[in-house]
């Protein structure tokens, strides 16, 4: 077995290098390659380069949404977390999710839902343009659709993709048929550290057009 001895500071861009290797030909167009790629490397699983949804134009509707300084709410504190600090500053943005608020908890227990459903009420409530990503909650992906479908929250653009297997397929499908400008991870995959690395390459690629 050959060891590669890779200076800490070039992990990443070696890991890269491998990623693109081992595509085996695969050209995936270049507008949408960094966000493949990024997942690729945070889940080591290939399988997202069939299952990534992106809606048309979704990167350039990212893009403005991050000019407008948008908030990136996501579905649990884990996500928030993996989102770069540095380059949501760099671009005035902020991140904030609501699981953990008192009032979320207390609404959740009033109207009988989940935590999940009440942050995307509470985030419906919020002045500022919002790109909302669930990497956990199928229920917030579907009150979510919902309420787009109602007129009542229209975020800049959803991330949707929660891991799982109850109503985790069916509320991808939802978000995709509700037309709203969106990436999706279809199929059971996902997860809280695929929404965070679907941000992170977002934010990346808005640095490059800075």
């Amino acid at each position: 077995m050959n060891l590669e001895y890779v200076l800490p500071n070039e992990i990443e861009k070696r890991s890269f290098e491998i990623i693109a290797s081992e595509l085996g030909g695969r050209n995936l167009p270049e507008e949408i390659r960094p966000v493949v790629m990024r997942v690729i490397h945070t889940t080591a699983d290939f399988d997202y380069l069939d299952s990534l949804y992106f809606s048309p134009d979704i990167i350039e509707t990212a893009m403005q949404a991050i000019r407008k300084q948008a908030v990136f709410v996501t579905d649990t504190n884990m996500a928030k977390s993996g989102i770069n600090q540095s380059a949501l500053k760099r671009h005035g943005c902020s991140a904030a999710c609501f699981m953990a608020d008192p009032d979320i908890a207390e609404s959740a227990k009033q109207n009988g839902t989940t935590r999940a459903v009440a942050s995307v009420e509470k985030a419906a409530a919020l002045d500022k343009p919002v790109i909302y990503a669930v990497g956990n909650a199928p229920t917030a992906l579907i009150r979510l659709t919902e309420l787009i479908e109602q007129k009542k929250f229209l975020p800049e653009l959803v991330i949707g993709v929660p891991v799982g297997f109850v109503n985790v397929v069916q509320s991808k499908e939802m978000l995709i048929a509700s037309g709203i400008p969106c990436i999706a991870a279809r199929g059971r995959k996902g997860g809280s550290n695929v929404a965070a690395a679907i941000c992170n390459a977002l934010l990346y690629m808005a640095d490059s057009k800075i």
